[in-house]
């Protein structure tokens, strides 16, 4: 898809892109007018009921970062004494959609720190890692995560995080993939952690854990986790050619609180003694920032604060 060329009207903001053959959710730098997106349903299966992420970690990762990703995927289907707004709020609008809402659980964790297919990975290659989670079952998520010295076709230019759907022999997964940018490109998949690559250099907020690489992954990992459940084969919920959809969460892309423009991402709660600025908490009290998600229901984008 061509960029929109930039204008002095519009600042920044991100769509969606999506590589042949597998579905692709990412955030991409470029100019689009504000407007209400619309979703429709292309009548495909979602992914509801109970359902299993299996996280494979490609690279270094230490093991804060894995249980920052970690404690986020247990925190989605999560009710327990967790003070509000909760990351399990925020996932529920996912029930808002054809099927009612999925219960989600972490599964395997699987390490691959040796770079088993090296540092440059082609899109094919990232099935054949989610393929490692295994498959067979129609309600398992498989998630790639690759580590900050690791380059992933398109990454950084036109996506930050991708899913889609693999195939060995007669079984078909869903799974996804998300990259650490801190060091390649976090003014570009970190946002707003980070100062964005183009448009005013507003100050960047504190990241909830400390990490902007994993606090951006947090980012785009909700994203294409609510991209997988209400659109998990191109025929589900989407706006848009299904080669290059908005979905449930890019629809919404760059909204993280109430006020929030091409360039801001609104207001959203700030720790008094970190300055670190969140909109969700999760187990064992993680804070998060999460994106706004489409509501099937108010057909507007909602965010937790």
């Amino acid at each position: 898809m061509a960029a929109i060329p930039f204008f002095s009207l519009l600042l920044l903001l991100f769509s969606l892109t999506l590589p042949s053959p597998s579905l692709a959710t990412t955030r991409k730098l470029s100019a689009l007018v504000e407007q209400q997106p619309l979703l429709k349903y292309h009548n495909g299966p979602l992914l509801k009921g109970n359902i299993t992420v299996n996280l494979i970690w490609y690279g270094k990762f230490s093991s804060t970062q894995r249980s920052i990703i970690v404690d986020f995927v247990n925190s989605l289907s999560s009710v327990g004494k967790t003070p509000s707004p909760l990351v399990s709020s925020w996932w529920q609008t996912t029930g808002k959609y054809r099927g009612g809402l999925s219960s989600v659980i972490v599964g395997k964790l699987i390490l691959d720190d040796k770079y088993s297919l090296g540092k440059a990975l082609k899109t094919s290659q990232l099935t054949a890692l989610a393929s490692k989670g295994g498959y067979g079952k129609s309600n398992v998520v498989n998630v790639v995560l690759t580590s900050a010295d690791v380059a992933v076709d398109g990454f950084c230019m036109s996506r930050c995080a991708t899913h889609g759907s693999g195939r060995v022999k007669k079984s078909r997964f869903a799974y996804a993939w998300v990259g650490n940018s801190v060091s390649q490109c976090p003014g570009y998949c970190a946002w707003p952690f980070h100062q964005p690559m183009y448009g005013p250099q507003t100050p960047p907020l504190v990241a909830p854990n400390g990490d902007v690489g994993v606090d951006g992954m947090v980012i785009n990992l909700a994203t294409v986790l609510a991209g997988t459940v209400t659109n998990p084969f191109k025929n589900g919920y989407f706006q848009g050619p299904a080669e290059a959809p908005l979905e449930a969460v890019s629809a919404c892309t760059g909204i993280f609180g109430k006020g929030a423009y091409p360039g801001y991402p609104g207001e959203v709660l700030v720790e008094k003694t970190t300055g670190a600025s969140y909109n969700a908490v999760g187990v064992n009290g993680r804070k998060y920032l999460l994106p706004a998600m489409w509501d099937p229901r108010t057909s507007t984008c909602k965010t937790l604060v």
